[in-house]
Parts: C-alpha cells; sequence; structure tokens
C-alpha cells in the first residue's frame, strides 16, 4: 500500500454501495474470500485465578483449555485465504495483568527469522507478532506491542487512526520459545500501564502475524489491502473485561543521574543530581505526569543531515518526557511522513513542536519542572502541558505552555483546538493558536479510504501584528491500488509560533499528485506502481512562482522475493528554482539570484530485509541548479542474529556549479549488541565535512526488569583539521559520560 495511514468514520458515512472487489480493482478474488478478509470479529478474554509465568511457554492448564479468538486471515499476498501456517492465540486476564499468549506454528521452523533483540527495534527483517489495544474503543487511538522469536520487547501509541509514536516505552514483559512446531511468545501488560475508561468491558483489539521469509501478513480482524494495521477503525473487539482496576494509580520514579564533561585538558567538570518522575491516574481515563529536575542524558543521538536545501532541517523529538502521549497534541496533518515513493511537500507547519523546549541553539536548557495532563473526558481528547526552564548564560528562565483538545465527531473524526504561550528563548509574550477538522471513512465506494483535513493557525507576537497565520487544506484517496492527494496551504510571512516549527515562509503551496499500484502476477511482481506529482509554491508578496518540481516515478517494482526495485534511471524531479536572494548552498558556494531549471534521474534498489546482508543503493545524477551533481545514498546492513547488527550508511553529494565545486559528505555507522532483550550495546559513528566533526556514541542499556533502567552513555567528539602537505588529523575535542539509574514504585 502506498501509504501507512488512513482515518476512518462510522461505517456508512460518506459510503456508496459495497465493492466486490476491495483491493481496487482489475482482481478477480473470490467474494467469499474477501467477506472473510472484511469481517468483523469478536472474541471473549477468560479471567484466571491461578499465577501465570510468564517465560514464554504456555505450559499452564489454563493455556489449553480457555478458548482462542478464533483464526486469522491472511492479508498478504492471497488476501482472504486462510494463513499459510497455524496461528493460536488465547487471551487471559486477572486483577493485574492482560496475558497473551500466541502460538505461532511453523512447518519449517528452523526458517523463523528473528534476527534483534535491542529494545524498541525495528523488526521489518524479522518474523513477528503485533498487537493493538483500542482501550477507549474509540476507533482512533491505541496501545502498540510488537515482539519477534529472539523476544525483542517494542511498543509505541497509536492516534489519529493510523499515525504512530514508536518511541512511548511502556512497562511491560514478553517471552518467546523456539519449538519443533514454531514459536511462542507470552505477553504480561499490567492494567497500571494502559489508561482505559472505567466500567468499560469492551475492547477494540487487533493482531498480526508477519512470516517475513513468505512475505505474509496474517490479521485477524481488517485483513483488506487498503486497510493498514494501525487503522484502529479497523480492529475487532474482545468483550468480558470485568473488574479492572489501577490501584491507587500511581507511580513514582525516582532517579539519579550524573555526567563528566572534557573539554580539553584541565576543562573537565562532573556533575550529578537527583530528579523524579510521576505518573498519577486522576481517573482511569485522565493523567498527570510530572518531571522534576529533568536529565535526557539517556537519550540517543541525532542523526547527521547537512543541509543543501533554502529551508530549515527537521529533527525527530527523542526525549521520554516529551514522547509520553505525544499524540494528543498532534495537529492536522502538516508534517507527516509520507510513505517512500511519494516525495514530501518539504512545508512542514506544526504550531507546536516539543523539541523547542529545553534546547537552545544546540545547547540543552535544564528542565527544572514539567507537569502533563492527558487523557479523556467524555468523547474529548484533552492535553496540557506546563514546563519551567532553567538559566544559562544565553537565556533566562521561562514559563511554557501548551493547551490541545480535540472533540470526536460522527465515529472517526474531530475537530480540535491548540494553544501555546511562552518563547523558549525571548521573555516575551507570544502566544501561538489555532483550530483544525478532520473527516474521513474507509466506507468511500464500499471500502475505500477518503481523508479530508482542514486547518488555520495564527502567531501572535509583540512587532508582527498582521500576515502572521497559516491555513489550508488538504483532500486524500490513500487506497492500496490508487492514491491520489491534493493539499493547498497558504504560510504568511510573519508566522512564527515560538514553540512551533515552520521550513518555509511566505508561500503559497499546491500540490496534486495520483499513483496506481496494480498487481500484476507476471514476472515474479508483488506489486507495480506509478506515480506523478506536482508541487509549487508561490510567494505570497509578489504572486510570483518560487518554485515547482513534477516528481514522475514509472517504475517501481516491488518482488515476491522482497527485492525492490524503487527507480531505474527514472526522472526524479523536473524542478524549477526562482532565487529572490543569493542562496549560500555550501560554505563558500553562493548561488546568485535568478531562475533555475534542472531535470534529474534516479535509480534506487532495496534487497530484501530477510537477508542477512540487506543493502539500499540510490543513484541521481542530471542537471542541479547553475550546474551538475551526482548524489549516492546507500545503506548497508549485516546481521548475526540475534545478538550482533552491523550497519554503514554514506550520503554523498558531488556538485561541479560554476560558482563553484563541492562535496557534501556526510558517513555512519552502528554496531549493535544485545546480550539478552534486556542488556544492549549500541555504538553510533558519524562525521560531516561541513562541521569536519567525527563523533562516536556508545550507548548500554540494562533493564533490570521492566520499569527499572540503567543507563551508560559515552560520547567522543573530534575535529578534522589541516597539517601539513594535503594531510589532515583528528584532534579530540570533547568527551562525556553520563549514567542514570531509574526505579519504579507502582502503587
Amino acid at each position: 500500500m502506498v501509504w501507512a495511514w488512513v482515518c476512518s468514520v462510522a461505517p456508512g458515512a460518506w459510503a456508496a454501495n459495497p465493492s466486490d472487489d476491495p483491493q481496487g480493482g482489475g482482481d478477480s478474488a473470490r467474494p467469499q474470500a474477501i467477506a472473510a478478509a472484511n469481517l468483523a470479529r469478536s472474541a471473549v478474554v477468560t479471567r484466571v485465578r491461578s499465577a501465570i509465568t510468564v517465560d514464554g511457554l504456555l505450559d499452564e492448564e489454563i493455556w489449553r483449555t480457555a478458548p482462542t479468538i478464533g483464526p486469522l486471515t491472511q492479508r498478504e499476498p492471497r488476501t482472504g485465504e486462510p494463513p499459510s501456517e497455524q496461528t493460536d492465540v488465547t487471551l487471559l486476564y486477572d486483577d493485574d495483568n492482560l496475558y497473551i499468549g500466541v502460538m505461532a506454528h511453523d512447518s519449517e521452523p528452523q526458517r523463523v527469522i528473528g534476527t534483534q533483540m535491542t529494545r524498541d527495534a525495528g523488526l521489518g527483517s524479522d518474523d513477528r507478532l503485533g498487537i493493538v489495544l483500542d482501550t477507549y474503543r474509540d476507533q482512533r487511538n491505541a496501545f502498540h506491542f510488537a515482539t519477534n522469536p529472539s523476544g525483542a520487547l517494542v511498543d509505541g501509541l497509536v492516534f489519529a487512526n493510523g499515525q504512530s509514536n514508536m518511541d512511548w516505552d511502556a512497562v511491560w514483559d514478553v517471552r518467546t520459545r523456539r519449538t519443533s512446531q514454531g514459536w511462542s511468545a507470552e505477553f504480561a501488560i499490567p492494567f497500571k500501564s494502559l489508561s482505559f475508561p472505567a466500567g468499560r468491558t469492551v475492547w477494540g483489539f487487533n493482531i498480526a502475524r508477519y512470516i517475513q521469509r513468505k512475505l505474509e501478513e496474517d490479521r485477524w480482524s481488517g485483513a483488506l489491502l487498503q486497510t493498514q494495521f494501525f487503522q484502529v477503525s479497523e480492529a475487532g473487539e474482545i468483550v468480558n473485561l470485568t473488574g479492572l482496576t489501577q490501584g491507587i494509580g500511581l507511580d513514582l520514579r525516582p532517579f539519579a543521574a550524573g555526567r563528566w564533561l572534557s573539554n580539553g585538558p584541565n576543562r573537565a567538570a562532573a556533575t550529578g543530581q537527583p530528579g523524579l518522575d510521576m505518573f498519577y491516574n486522576f481517573t482511569p481515563s485522565l493523567k498527570l505526569t510530572a518531571t522534576v529536575n529533568t536529565d535526557f542524558g539517556e537519550t540517543e543521538a541525532d542523526a547527521r543531515q547537512i543541509n543543501l536545501s533554502r529551508f530549515s532541517l527537521l529533527f525527530p523529538e527523542k526525549r521520554t518526557f516529551f514522547l509520553e502521549d505525544a499524540g494528543v497534541f498532534s495537529f492536522s496533518n502538516t508534517h507527516v511522513r509520507p510513505e517512500p515513493g511519494i516525495p514530501p511537500t518539504r512545508s512542514e507547519v506544526i504550531p507546536f513542536f516539543s523539541r523547542q523546549i529545553g534546547l537552545l541553539n544546540g545547547e540543552e536548557v535544564p528542565l527544572d519542572l514539567g507537569v502533563k495532563l492527558t487523557g479523556k473526558v467524555g468523547r474529548t481528547d484533552l492535553g496540557v502541558l506546563g514546563v519551567r526552564t532553567g538559566d544559562l548564560a544565553s537565556v533566562s528562565d521561562q514559563t511554557l505552555f501548551v493547551g490541545r483538545v480535540k472533540r470526536n465527531v460522527l465515529q472517526e473524526s474531530y475537530v480540535g483546538a491548540i494553544f501555546t504561550a511562552g518563547h523558549p528563548a525571548l521573555s516575551i509574550d507570544s502566544r501561538t493558536y489555532g483550530a483544525d477538522l478532520r473527516l474521513g471513512t474507509s466506507q468511500f465506494l464500499g471500502n475505500r479510504n477518503l481523508l479530508f483535513n482542514a486547518y488555520g493557525i495564527r502567531s501572535a507576537n509583540p512587532g508582527r501584528s498582521d500576515n502572521d497565520a497559516s491555513y489550508g487544506v488538504m483532500l486524500e484517496y490513500p487506497n492500496d491500488r490508487n492514491e491520489l492527494q491534493f493539499a493547498w496551504r497558504d504560510v504568511q510571512r510573519n508566522f512564527r509560533p515560538a514553540l512551533g516549527f515552520v521550513s518555509r515562509r511566505n508561500v503559497r503551496l499546491l500540490r496534486a499528485g495520483a499513483s496506481a499500484g496494480p498487481r500484476p502476477k507476471v514476472m515474479k511482481l508483488q506489486q507495480l506502481i506509478v506515480a506523478a506529482y506536482f508541487t509549487r509554491f508561490t510567494r505570497l508578496d509578489n504572486g510570483l512562482t518560487e518554485s515547482w518540481s513534477l516528481h514522475l516515478n514509472p517504475i517501481d517494482w516491488h518482488f515476491n522475493s522482497g527485492d525492490d526495485l524503487h527507480a531505474l534511471f527514472s526522472p526524479q524531479a523536473i524542478t524549477y528554482e526562482r532565487l529572490f536572494a543569493p542562496f549560500e548552498i555550501y560554505p563558500g558556494v553562493v548561488l546568485p539570484p535568478g531562475e533555475y531549471r534542472f531535470t534529474r534521474f534516479r535509480t534506487n534498489f532495496m534487497s530484501a530485509s530477510k537477508r542477512r546482508l540487506q543493502a539500499n543503493v540510490a543513484w541521481s545524477l542530471g542537471n542541479y541548479w547553475s550546474g551538475s551533481a551526482h548524489e549516492l545514498t546507500t545503506n548497508v546492513t549485516y546481521k548475526i542474529p540475534p545478538a550482533l547488527t552491523l550497519n554503514v550508511n554514506t550520503n554523498l553529494t558531488f556538485a561541479r556549479l560554476p560558482q563553484g565545486s563541492f562535496d557534501a559528505t556526510v558517513l555512519g555507522g552502528q554496531v549493535n549488541y544485545s546480550a539478552s532483550p534486556f542488556v544492549s550495546l549500541s555504538n553510533l559513528i558519524q562525521y560531516d565535512n561541513v562541521s569536519r566533526n567525527l563523533g562516536w556514541q556508545a550507548r548500554v542499556r540494562w533493564i533490570l526488569q521492566p520499569g527499572n533502567d540503567l543507563f551508560f552513555v559515552f560520547g567522543q567528539g573530534w575535529i578534522r583539521e589541516a597539517i601539513e602537505d594535503d594531510r589532515y588529523r583528528f584532534r579530540a575535542q570533547d568527551s562525556k559520560l553520563s549514567a542514570k539509574f531509574q526505579y519504579t514504585f507502582r502503587l
């Protein structure tokens, strides 16, 4: 499927007569198979009184006597048919936990793939199980849990019926075992780790099994090609969840953190302090989160980027406090990352972007106190955030506030509002406020997806009283066989949300595009995608075109082997750019004002992720601004399962322009080792030739038990400098060692 997320409204809303072919036309799928794939599912959760030992064996008597949830249905490659391998799923619960036991039968158990054990590892190359729990049964939001045959713990949050935050961590447990019949998994998910409405006995539930060597996906509910797994509206339901409680609903997580930083000889300093994270459930569906003396020393380093565009780069949030319930603060879809093959608009408009808090020009700002209230009140999603930052030489302490509300309407849609106050760097009265609307359905023309978004935002800053708004609409038809998209957006020149992110201003965006993805049964093809997308930016102050691009993709072949040929000397983009002022594209290389037209061609091959050695290579060439350029991007991974993963990646641009030639280089490598799913060591090495900085971060995470963690993080930087005779050396620049221990008390 082209898009990985979609929102939908109540069955019947915007609906026409059902179609016999939910795959998007041109397929002769049997109606009875399609009916099985679209079947709404329901299952009973069995209450247990005896103790369950979470060891992956499923050897307690109750696992054999309790009813299973019923068979799964094949989504790919043969939609609606029975799976090639049997999967037995049983659901149990007691006073404290929901237990999910899975026996994944396999006729060739020696070929089961499980290459990783690291916490929150990407499991796309492995056999795996994925679970979504829609505890509110609102068909929009869910908790996500996943594992593979090696027992990796992966979790995340699903929101807006398809978007996800995979950096969220919960306290839960899973154990797996390989057997002569396949592999088994035993999940224990504490009710204290979930939010849910009091008294509700029915939850939304779905489970998917992926058999990687066969490129097969089996699902319990919603097994249609145009239905993504995180499309919560298509989940089934589980019943009989009576008497659930969260106890007092209080989690206390004290921590001790220390740092040692050296900037050279005789310039070392050590600091340390205790801190506290607190989580309290006022109700089972409304949670207060507080943090004091917050430390982010365990956070992973950002991936290096060299910006060769005129617009700001967006780095993802990785800090735990801000990732908790981050979906509540999401706004419209103005910064959703598209699927590979769909070009981004590069016009992000984010009224609240948490990286603006606690980070200033690359320097960490102390976070003295943070308080967050998130959850549901009836049909309303609520998010309130207050933060007090500490003093730095460059900025005084600040009080910052964010409020977000979404009123769920119809069945899958919402109308929302957002408000922010405060400035992270200046003591001024800066505010941002706006509203957004989302309407969607998965029943358009029978069972197709259709999505409409609209928003309007204004930023109020001293000295700027006009041209300080942004607004727009987007209409999408994201389905497996056909994809359509139209977007229109204005971003005025004084629109500057102090706690948000805007990639470009003073522009009007127009985007229109379409793709077709037939599944011909020739050349061992799984799917063939053809796409065309046109994007234009017009200046609001003078009405002139600032840029436009036509992205064409006539060859995007996905093979049954798992290998992909995304492009073969295809016209990547036909581009027009108008510079109204000089643009320094690279240090010392300045492009003069004027008009530029250029066309680039691209070849991109990706080998199947199921293999131990997996590679993704993209090469583009052609005209580039006033000259020409070659761009080479590679990503090569070698796995020695399940403990060791080696990765090397490059991003190289070789440009030859009349104004000057340059080579932009980003090199990276990772060595990740896991002794078990609870002890892991990751090493990240990066270099770029603009900063001339070589950086190494080594990170150890030891999960003593779920909720109790010990981190060690070491970072070393070197600067590349010339010496003589065109020789260079790397001089040690800074060293940093961080340690953090946190322990969770659950009351």
